[in-house]
Order: structure tokens, then C-alpha cells, then sequence
């Protein structure tokens, strides 16, 4: 294999049921287009996910497997997956099959004329298939997202997104969320950074349900990085050694 071009950041939790199949899809996306990896980022699942992501790396040469000792949550997994990749662009692709991955190579496609491509329920090309209950929830979380950070993005949350890795170097260190608005901080700094960023369908499946704790927890980090963003100024003059 040369030079790997593209990298996936895979983060996993608890995912033993999808990790194997999710790699697999990957790597039917991915052959025939750009060198590329795929980096799982274990986030101290309590299952075989670790197991199971360990034994398709060794099959599978361009596959490696990081853990984490226990669980510090997605935005942590994907962070120190970013550090560790080493393509051009570098895909972040959630491990629990909602996502139709057939479509990856559009995102990496529209990294021509953007900085960073993401996936959006709600744009008008998507399918989606979700709990009327979800897109209540949804819906009412972009509207505090748009309150408070002043971004005019329809979606944050989907679990697929592609950025070009030199304009993201000094912007990853700076991110301190390591849970569920992890996805709202790293957008809130690109566009604090003036990043381009473009919304593209996305073909979605959710079946599970947010709890209570989830959702207090999203709240209270979205406050966290308005407080970072409008009050102390935090991205702005936080050192990229952090």
C-alpha cells in the first residue's frame, strides 16, 4: 500500500454487534479510490467490540485499533483518532450502521471546494428513517445550537463527516467537549476560523432513544461552549499545545 491518503476514524462503544460489519462497509467504499486507512478508536466498551475490531485488524493491514481504558465519550474517541491518522482527508464515520456509508465518496469529493463536509438530516436529498420523538429533539437542539453559537447549519449530529486534516491540525486541540456536542464545538471553531463548510445528504436509519442524562448532558456542554465562545473568548486565544 502506498501512501495512505485517506484516513477513517472509526469511534466505537459497545458496538460488538456492528464493529465488523461497519469495517467491512468501509472497505467496500473504499477500494479502488485513494490509499486509505481505517483507525477504531475503542472508548472502553464493556463488550467484544475491542475483541472483534482487534481480530479484523489483523486480517486487514491497513486497519488499526486504539483503546481507551475506559469511557470518555465519542467527541474524546474522535479527537484522538484525528491525532493519530495520518491521510490527507480524514473521514469520521460512527460504528453502529445508521448511516448508509455508500455515499462517502461525495463527501470526500466536495472537500475540492470546502474544508470540512457533514452530513444533514435535513436536507432536502436525505433519507430518513427516525422516532417522531428524535426529530422533535433534533430540531430542538439546532435551534439552541443557532442561539447560542450563531451557526446556520441545519444539523450537527449526524455521524458522518470528511475534513481536509491540514486545516484542522490546530483546531482539534483546542476542542474540550469530549461527549455528544463534540460535533457543535468542532463547527462552532471552524467557523470561528472562517472554515468552509458544506451540508450534504445523508441516508440515515436511528432506532435508538436518547435518556434524560444524554440530553441534560448535551445541554450543559452546548452551554459550555457558548460560555467558551461569547464570554472568555477561550478558542480564540486557547493555546494549540492544550
Amino acid at each position: 500500500m502506498g501512501a495512505v491518503e485517506l484516513s477513517f476514524v472509526v469511534p466505537a462503544h459497545n458496538e460488538e454487534k456492528f464493529i465488523e460489519s461497519t469495517l467491512f462497509s468501509i472497505d467496500e467504499v473504499a477500494k479502488g479510490s485513494l490509499p486509505y486507512e481505517i483507525v477504531v478508536v475503542d472508548d472502553g466498551s464493556k463488550d467484544k467490540t475491542f475483541e472483534k475490531a482487534l481480530t479484523f485488524a489483523k486480517r486487514n493491514g491497513h486497519v488499526k485499533v486504539l483503546r481507551s481504558i475506559k469511557n470518555f465519550g465519542k467527541g474524546d474517541a474522535v479527537k484522538n483518532g484525528f491525532m493519530q491518522a495520518v491521510g490527507d482527508i480524514v473521514v469520521f464515520a460512527d460504528s453502529d450502521m445508521e448511516i448508509d456509508l455508500g455515499t462517502v465518496s461525495k463527501y470526500v469529493e466536495a472537500l475540492k471546494t470546502c474544508d470540512i463536509a457533514i452530513g444533514s438530516k435535513w436536507h432536502p436529498d436525505s433519507m430518513v428513517n427516525m422516532p417522531l420523538f428524535r426529530r422533535f429533539l433534533s430540531h430542538g437542539f439546532n435551534f439552541f445550537v443557532r442561539l447560542f453559537t450563531g451557526m446556520n447549519l441545519k444539523d450537527t449530529q449526524v455521524g458522518l463527516k470528511a475534513i481536509r486534516r491540514n486545516v484542522f491540525v490546530n483546531i482539534f486541540p483546542r476542542l474540550a467537549v469530549k461527549r455528544y456536542a463534540f460535533d457543535v464545538e468542532l463547527l462552532t471553531v471552524a467557523r470561528l476560523f472562517n472554515l468552509k463548510v458544506v451540508e450534504l445528504p445523508v441516508n440515515i436509519r436511528i432506532e435508538r432513544s436518547f435518556n434524560v442524562k444524554e440530553l441534560f448532558r448535551m445541554f450543559l456542554d452546548l452551554l459550555g461552549i457558548a460560555y467558551r465562545l461569547r464570554v472568555i473568548r477561550w478558542y480564540e486565544r486557547s493555546s494549540v499545545s492544550k
